[in-house]
């Protein structure tokens, strides 16, 4: 199964990006804690305005400020983040 592609905060790729994601997670983590899930995730967000984005939720995350109760609330965050509406 592919990894999803690198995620730079491109509106017209979030909902390609949030799919490849729910797909492996799906069938490779579903035994993770949602906190490794969440990491994971944020492996392949990367450059541009979703890198700004990634390493703010990673301090409020070690800072106790964002909790997510699944890797899908996760994942709806970054959708209306980066404006993912159309799917």
């Amino acid at each position: 199964m592919a990894k999803p592609p690198v995620f730079s905060g491109e509106a017209e790729k979030v909902s390609e990006f949030i799919t490849a994601c729910k797909l492996y997670v799906e069938a490779r983590m579903m035994g993770a804690i949602v906190e490794k899930q969440v990491q994971w995730v944020l492996l392949f967000v990367q450059e541009g305005l979703a890198d700004i984005w990634k390493e703010n939720v990673l301090e409020d995350l070690e800072e106790g400020v964002l909790e997510y109760e699944s890797v899908g609330e996760f994942l709806t965050a970054i959708k209306k983040e980066f404006g993912g509406e159309k799917e």
